[in-house]
């Protein structure tokens, strides 16, 4: 089971943040369920460099991206709409990106631990 546990730590872009709430999010799950999460976890997660840089799109005319990327669709179709809120919520995500990739990443994992579960 310790090689599943802690193959989380190679994800690129983990913070500790992050590590400690999939540490959490794991915790008794069996060496099949662990291995199920994280293969459904790894395929899924985002990175917080591809959401700057998807936000950094924002500024190209491709506002709200980095909300498509994360599920958050009605969000992303009014950054689009409004090319970011005039850039004023496009700069926001810009400071917040990390914020939002680790939303995305714990609601993710949450959901990765329901089909581990199911997975017996």
């Amino acid at each position: 089971m310790d090689a599943y546990q802690y193959s989380y730590t190679n994800a690129a872009g983990i913070t500790m943040e992050e590590y400690s709430f999939l540490h959490h999010a794991s915790a008794g799950l069996s060496q099949n369920q662990m291995q199920t999460f994280m293969l459904v976890y790894n395929s899924r997660r985002k990175n917080p460099n591809d959401i700057l840089l998807a936000t950094l799109l924002g500024f190209l005319g491709l506002a709200g991206v980095q909300r498509f990327m994360t599920r958050n669709y009605m969000l992303g179709g009014l950054y689009l709409l409004t090319f970011g809120f005039f850039g004023i919520g496009t700069l926001i995500d810009l400071i917040s990106y990390k914020r939002i990739a680790n939303d995305y990443n714990r609601h993710l994992a949450y959901e990765c631990y329901q089909i581990a579960k199911m997975n017996n």
